[in-house]
């Protein structure tokens, strides 16, 4: 890590403060040169970014990282000589405290490897440009995606020269607050989660006993193809039957369902059972799933009988709609700053005042359980 910052947790526990007069030293990893270049140019356009250096495998850029000693790597998920996950896997060995950000292709395979390097430990992930028409809209996309997910795992203390941060927007307090110790009968789960999602989900899926009786709905803001991975992998360590949504799917008891890529997952009732419905509505908070969609609509459907969890994540996708579920008398939990990758999403609810319990991501499910029994 660059000289004077703090250290920096793979887990993104602990974010580095960039002091005035510092930046954020980035090492990018690519094969393509024409792909090094955008990401270069990009990252530059930001006054607390810094390129310093590059390479053209994993197998170089191991050697660059005690030579220009950066805070950041950007590195590409498909490599020759030695690819994304092994130098991933030598980081995490060698360098267990340097932010990396995986680079992937909108292909199956690029998914599939993504999702394992998040899995080991990568903090997070950009998908490269394709079709944008030229590089100048290709840049554009780098800069509007890449950059906001450096910058969210560092605290930047030159304000003026660092862009300020999305403002979380004011929200009203609930009009009732429950008593209390008071239980009431819960009827659905219901998760939204982003940044550190697969590695948080995949903690915590697996605490589930395999006898639970309430269905499971996850939001993940992911692309398609990453979801319907993401509930392959999560089956392989979960007790429950976990599945991608899919319109019209029955919402049951036990059973896990992950919102799709690109599709808001909304539910509705007829006669006694209640089934999953998809959408392209706009985005909301700049995501399509988005959590506040989910929440609205499992709060319309369910009421009190709802748990609303908040887990890991930039942003604030999932506040409104926590309002809306808290209003309506349902079960809030956030997950801690301590154990979040990002406590975006989970610190804007909890300051908020909207979250019944405030807890760590391996105290989750028996929080859940809990209040179910």
């Amino acid at each position: 890590m660059a000289a004077g910052k703090t250290a920096l947790a793979a887990s993104g526990r602990t974010r580095p403060v960039i002091r005035q007069g510092q930046k954020i030293r980035v090492l990018v990893v690519d094969d393509s040169v024409v792909m090094r270049r955008l990401i270069k140019h990009a990252l530059e356009q930001d006054p607390v970014l810094e390129v310093v250096g590059t390479a053209a495998d994993g197998a170089i850029a191991l050697q660059r990282i005690p030579q220009v000693n950066p805070d950041v790597v950007t590195l590409d998920v498909e490599m020759p000589v030695m690819d994304g996950l092994d130098t991933l896997r030598y980081i995490r060995q060698q360098y267990p405290n340097l932010c990396v950000i995986m680079f992937s292709t909108l292909t199956e395979r690029g998914a599939s490897t993504t999702l394992d390097a998040l899995l080991l430990g990568a903090n997070d992930y950009v998908t490269k440009p394709s079709n944008e028409g030229s590089l100048d809209r290709s840049m554009a996309r780098l800069q509007q995606e890449l950059v906001p997910k450096i910058h969210q795992f560092f605290d930047v203390e030159d304000r003026v020269a660092a862009p300020a941060p999305a403002p979380v927007p004011a929200i009203l307090k609930p009009a009732s607050v429950r008593q209390p110790g008071l239980r009431r009968p819960r009827s659905i789960v219901a998760i939204g989660v982003s940044t550190g999602g697969p590695t948080a989900l995949g903690e915590i899926m697996k605490l589930f006993p395999k006898d639970f009786s309430l269905p499971i709905l996850i939001v993940q803001h992911m692309p398609p193809l990453f979801t319907q991975l993401l509930a392959e992998r999560l089956q392989t360590r979960c007790q429950l039957p976990v599945a991608e949504a899919k319109e019209g799917v029955l919402v049951e008891p036990g059973k896990v369902l992950i919102a799709p890529g690109n599709y808001h997952m909304r539910l509705a009732k007829k006669g006694l059972n209640v089934h999953v419905t998809l959408d392209q509505a706009p985005p909301e908070n700049s995501c399509r799933p988005a959590v506040d969609v989910m929440f609205r609509s499992v709060s319309d459907v369910y009421g009190a009988a709802t748990i609303g969890i908040v887990l890991t994540g930039m942003g604030y996708d999932g506040l409104r709609g926590a309002e809306q579920l808290k209003a309506n008398g349902a079960y809030i939990i956030a997950q801690d700053r301590e154990s979040s990758t990002v406590w975006g999403m989970p610190g804007a609810v909890a300051e908020a005042g909207l979250a019944d319990a405030v807890v760590s991501l391996n105290s989750v499910v028996p929080e859940i359980l809990r209040q179910v029994h």
